[in-house]
């Protein structure tokens, strides 16, 4: 089995609608596949509006959306340092895009638990070849926590 990598995780629900049904255990299990290096990160459950603030504040996008992540040690150097980040995910976009993929709630939030701890750690989607390495690493980290392929679903 391999050795898991030292993770310091805040879960916080400022939006407490997903406390019970989504826990800190399901949470760190998530965070954990996709970790490939030590880790400080914070996951933050938040409502429409605070998504909404964030998103605005910080990407200039006057809207909510599903997942934020806001990495701090990006660039050169960053693999030889501890990944440092805050990931936030808006409950009401959660639930709706669930819902309207015909997902559960729980699969759809470790997709995205593992996307956003993946753009941590410098992986993005800017362009195809990015996409499609990072859509893959996601995809089977997924299937090894028992979550069907997202993308698949999606199309």
């Amino acid at each position: 089995m391999p050795e898991k990598n030292k993770l310091f995780l805040s879960v916080q629900y400022p939006d407490p609608r997903l406390k019970d049904s989504i826990s800190r255990a399901k949470v760190r299990r998530w965070v954990q596949a996709a970790l490939f290096a030590p880790a400080e990160l914070t996951i933050r459950f938040v409502d429409i509006e605070e998504g909404r603030t964030l998103n605005r504040d910080y990407r200039n996008k006057d809207y909510a959306t599903n997942v934020l992540t806001f990495a701090y040690n990006e660039g050169e150097g960053a693999n030889e340092e501890v990944t440092q980040a805050d990931i936030i995910l808006c409950t009401d976009v959660l639930e709706n895009e669930a819902s309207d993929q015909g997902k559960s709630l729980e699969a759809h939030i470790a997709h995205l638990v593992v996307h956003g701890v993946l753009h941590a750690q410098g992986y993005g989607h800017e362009t195809e070849e990015e996409a499609e390495e990072m859509e893959g690493i996601e995809t089977e980290i997924l299937a090894g926590l028992g979550v069907e392929n997202p993308y698949r679903a999606a199309r």
